[in-house]
């Protein structure tokens, strides 16, 4: 199967470097560039590539607010957007996720690693960068609870399903998961998959977050 990418960075250089990278893979295939938000708006809509690789800052329309019209929780149907960007301020990463997208990833990630995070997410994983995910706990820990998003009511949770909550909230993969919980990858799967739909959430990623807003899982039953 192939990937289809549109990549959105105001700076021709970042976009030609994604472009070298991506299309050295047989299985990718870049759909088109924007150098700025709105642009990215307007041929993400047109040409639905399963992934967009969005910079925060740009001109016309920042990357925030594209990811929002794209992927927010408003949308009918969403599109899978990936941030990538030289800034890894906690106001990005809650503004950006809480926007919709899939993931979060710095400037700085290495071409194979980039290639992967793009498969990743396409698989509708998500992911974040290993140093933005270590903010990202701290800043949970550094929240009161009263200062948190007010919660809905919670699903009722299997142990089943609370150990797997724990589990990608530690960052495990499947097959980590598996290992941990002597079950077989596929069995990983179909729980995850179950959960992420009693919870609402469309990946990984967004579990995570769920799960510390609703004191599901603190910051200190995590590495």
């Amino acid at each position: 199967m192939t990937v289809r990418v549109l990549i959105a960075d105001d700076q021709a250089v970042v976009r030609a470097g994604f472009r070298t990278i991506l299309e050295a893979e047989p299985d990718i295939e870049i759909t088109g560039e924007a150098a700025d938000g709105a642009d990215a708006v307007r041929l993400a809509r047109r040409d639905r590539p399963d992934l967009v690789l969005m910079d925060v800052r740009m001109p016309v329309l920042d990357g925030i607010a594209a990811t929002e019209r794209l992927a927010g929780p408003d949308v009918a149907d969403p599109l899978a957007v990936l941030i990538v960007t030289t800034f890894d301020l906690d106001e990005y990463v809650f503004a950006a996720l809480r926007g919709g997208a899939c993931g979060f990833l710095l400037k700085d990630i290495e071409p194979d690693d980039l290639v992967q995070a793009v498969r990743v997410v396409v698989s509708g994983q998500g992911l974040l960068a290993p140093a933005v995910t270590r903010r990202l706990i701290g800043e949970f820990a550094r929240t009161s609870r009263a200062s948190r998003p007010e919660a809905g009511p919670l699903p009722d949770l299997t142990a089943r399903e609370r150990d797997m909550l724990l589990l990608i909230s530690r960052g495990l993969s499947n097959a980590e998961i598996a290992d941990t919980l002597f079950l077989s990858v596929s069995t990983v799967k179909t729980h995850v998959a179950r959960l992420l739909a009693k919870i609402d959430c469309r990946d990984r990623v967004h579990a995570v977050i769920w799960a510390y807003e609703h004191g599901m899982v603190e910051p200190g039953e995590t590495p």
